[in-house]
């Protein structure tokens, strides 16, 4: 996770430091890219907390990591999981030019629950930055995620599929809430896993080429695996 240690939003469900804010740390690119080249493999997510704070969000942040990498090892592949920018179409378009495999923004929960859980973001933005990744950059596959048990209903997950769908995302990742403290927005809802399998078959069937559903669900589980089928299925299938 880019741009530690704190993060500028009061979303109520998210453990990050939300006190301490510091300027991005100038060796922390380099620092990445040592521990890629250390590490040896062949597909990373970079995540980052959200910078309202900064003009461009922290873009310039994650492009210097992109690029140590990539003096490292030029060939491998690189997944972003952003914030949301706070709408900068700019930053989102040098974040693009380095040309990630996938460019995940997470919606998190449906629109109604925004207000209480995610009260300094806003769903319609969320949708407006994924819609935008395809018009920049054809070559990037776009990602989102949500969390059930926030007091969601059924018909609003689906809803918030539909409109992911229209924005254009490709691949989707549906986890179970766990409230990090008691201080947190709570659990509204264990859900059973026969039906993050239902909701697997569903956004299949509404046009995604890649999901992962299920409890322990995270938005970089199995990423890499996850990219390559989807991948494969976008050759076949290719998405709007």
């Amino acid at each position: 996770m880019l741009l530690d240690p704190g993060c500028t939003r009061r979303c109520t469900f998210c453990a990050v430091d939300k006190q301490h804010v510091a300027q991005p740390d100038p060796i922390e690119p380099d620092l990445i890219a040592d521990a890629v080249c250390e590490l040896g493999t062949q597909y990373y997510v970079l995540t980052m907390v959200t910078r309202d704070d900064l003009r461009d969000g922290g873009a310039s942040h994650l492009r210097h990591t992109v690029k140590a990498i990539r003096r490292r090892r030029p060939a491998i592949r690189v997944e972003l999981l952003i914030s949301d920018l706070s709408g900068n179409c700019d930053a989102l378009s040098s974040i693009l030019q380095m040309n990630p495999a996938v460019l995940n923004h997470n919606i998190e929960t449906v629109k109604r629950l925004y207000a209480l859980v995610r009260p300094q973001a806003l769903y319609s933005r969320s949708l407006s930055l994924l819609e935008k990744i395809p018009h920049i950059s054809t070559t990037t596959i776009t990602k989102s995620g949500m969390m059930l048990g926030l007091g969601e209903s059924r018909e609003e997950v689906f809803e918030t599929m539909d409109d992911l769908r229209k924005s254009g995302c490709q691949i989707l990742t549906i986890g179970q809430y766990l409230a990090p403290s008691e201080k947190h927005h709570p659990v509204i809802r264990y859900r059973h896993p026969d039906e993050f399998e239902d909701y697997r078959i569903e956004a299949l069937r509404r046009g995604f080429i890649g999901v992962d559903s299920g409890p322990f669900i995270r938005s970089s589980y199995q990423a890499a695996k996850l990219y390559i089928q989807s991948v494969a299925l976008k050759k076949d299938r290719p998405s709007k």
